[in-house]
C-alpha cells in the first residue's frame, strides 16, 4: 500500500535540493517504492574524512535528508510538516569510493511523530551505516 500523500516524482524531489548541502555532496534520489525512498551519494573528496574513509557526518546527512523528505512525503504540507527530532547512526564498515545507497522505510507513522530507519550500502552490497531518525509532525507554518 502507498504510504505517499501524494505522486512521487524524482525530479521533484532533485530539484528541492538545488543550493542546499544536498546537492554540494552530491546526493540524488534515485528511486522509490510504495514505502520507501533511495538515494545516492558519491564518496570522494567531498564525502570523505582525512583517513579516506566515507565521512561519518556525511552518511548522518544522507539518513537525515531520506528520512526528512521521507516523512514529509508522507503528509499533506498544507496541513503539517516534519522536522528532525533526534538521528541516531551506527557506522559498521569503511567505504573507500564509489556510491553509497541510502533507503529510507518507516518504523512508526503516527499523527504526531515518526521514525523511519535508513540501511547505507556501498557498491558492493554491503551495509556500512545503519541510522534511525525520529521526525516531529508539526501544524504547517502559515503562508504570507
Amino acid at each position: 500500500m502507498e504510504i505517499w500523500h501524494a505522486p512521487l516524482d524524482l525530479a521533484i524531489l532533485n530539484a528541492a535540493s538545488e543550493g542546499t548541502a544536498m546537492r554540494h555532496l552530491g546526493i540524488v534520489f534515485t528511486a522509490f517504492g510504495p514505502d520507501w525512498i533511495e538515494a545516492t551519494m558519491p564518496v570522494d573528496h567531498r564525502t570523505m574524512q582525512p583517513f579516506k574513509l566515507l565521512h561519518g557526518g556525511a552518511s548522518v546527512l544522507l539518513a537525515e535528508t531520506l528520512g526528512s523528505m521521507a516523512a514529509n512525503a508522507c503528509l499533506d504540507s498544507s496541513r503539517h510538516v516534519s522536522v528532525g527530532q533526534e538521528i541516531n547512526a551506527n557506522h559498521l564498515r569503511g567505504v573507500r569510493g564509489g556510491l553509497v545507497t541510502g533507503r529510507a522505510t518507516p518504523i512508526h507513522r503516527g499523527r504526531t511523530s515518526q521514525v523511519w530507519e535508513i540501511r547505507i550500502t556501498g557498491d558492493d552490497g554491503k551495509l556500512c551505516c545503519i541510522s534511525r531518525i525520529t521526525m516531529a509532525v508539526i501544524d504547517a507554518p502559515e503562508q504570507s
